[in-house]
């Protein structure tokens, strides 16, 4: 991936700064915002509930599990941060009202989503199971108890980028035209303490942080769990991990604001930190094909399979290899849980909670 030069005289103050110069979130927060209201849907990428309907099954089995820990709430909000096209929820209410019904019957779901477009597609794909509600932010949601997916959100939201150096000390990146300039700024805060390498990228995500205590602190009044699956890393790891997908195919980050869809790799250390000083539990994180094998990926492969003309069986083994083999999928995506304190690990997390 090509990354972006950076100058080599940092700047000392921000009234130096050229006119529409921004921070890197701001200008990472105005980008995505108009790829995912203009953008065909997914249309640069391809996540894990379009892979195969045993993702959303999978997911929707482990939710009724934990309502079932949760003491079979009613009503429950179930909701989905980053609902893409609708799949994973349809896919996940289509085995909630199978072997749940009860639960079915219970779930108030919630989506969290701000595109008109994809709003529209995510009506479309559960019409036959509910008539959804949508938000704009999680803050949204009613104080009652659930559970909340989230697969592949955490990595769209803005990050702030900062590099110390012992000559000219801590800098952050702003954004002017398709190049980085760095600002003389404070050092970064992490909810984690760890060592900073000189001379290398440290991000830091503050929306993703401000979820994760925001959820901390609704499961201290309600029984609640949240899921996040999401590639990125679970360590102290720094580095610059900015990236672009436009027409299929990498591409330059800071090129054609608003026309590709910028991610980065989700620091899941310090996601889990934020939630555990809040007040949660945190439970992993896990390899995305450890977590799907423990839930069961192979077995309901092979009984799909077992159904199917051999081109869909092979189309079927294909796509679980996608999810779960550690050079496809199944490594770089990670998986964490977080649960009201008291409750018993969820499916799919067979250690302790997190320290």
């Amino acid at each position: 991936m090509p990354k972006t030069p950076l100058k080599t005289d940092p700047l000392k103050n921000l009234s130096a700064l050229p006119p529409g110069a921004e921070r890197l979130d701001v200008f990472m927060a105005r980008a995505n915002a108009h790829y995912y209201a203009t953008h065909p849907l997914l249309s640069d990428f391809v996540t894990s509930p379009e892979i195969s309907q045993i993702f959303g099954e999978l997911l929707g089995a482990w939710a009724v599990a934990v309502w079932y820990n949760m003491g079979r709430p009613s009503p429950i909000i179930l909701a989905e941060a980053g609902p893409g096209r609708g799949t994973l929820m349809a896919d996940a209410l289509r085995l909630i009202t199978r072997v749940a019904p009860d639960m079915a019957r219970a779930a108030d779901v919630r989506l969290i989503e701000t595109s008109p477009l994809m709003r529209a597609a995510q009506a479309d794909a559960l019409r036959p199971y509910t008539s959804p509600t949508w938000h704009d932010s999680l803050t949204e949601l009613p104080e009652q108890p659930f559970i909340l997916l989230a697969n592949e959100f955490l990595d769209a939201l803005p990050v702030r980028q900062f590099v110390h150096t012992p000559a000219q000390g801590w800098h952050e990146h702003y954004v002017t035209g398709e190049n980085f300039i760095s600002v003389s700024c404070p050092p970064p805060q992490l909810p984690d303490k760890r060592t900073f390498e000189d001379s290398t990228v440290v991000e830091l995500c503050e929306p993703a942080l401000d979820i994760a205590r925001l959820l901390g602190l609704r499961m201290t009044r309600h029984a609640g769990a949240a899921l996040f699956i999401d590639y990125g890393h679970f360590s102290q790891l720094t580095g610059d991990s900015l990236q672009a997908l436009r027409h299929a195919r990498p591409a330059h980050p800071l090129k054609a604001a608003g026309e590709a869809d910028l991610t980065t790799h989700v620091d899941f250390l310090a996601f889990a930190t934020a939630a555990r000083q809040s007040g949660a539990q945190t439970w992993g994180a896990v390899t995305q094909g450890t977590f799907l094998r423990t839930l069961g990926l192979m077995e309901r492969t092979e009984q799909l399979a077992a159904h199917a003309s051999p081109a869909d069986a092979q189309n079927l083994h294909h796509a679980t290899a996608r999810l779960a083999a550690p050079e496809k999928m199944g490594h770089l995506f990670k998986v964490l849980a977080l649960t009201s304190v008291g409750m018993s690990p969820p499916p799919g997390f067979t250690k302790g909670p997190a320290a």
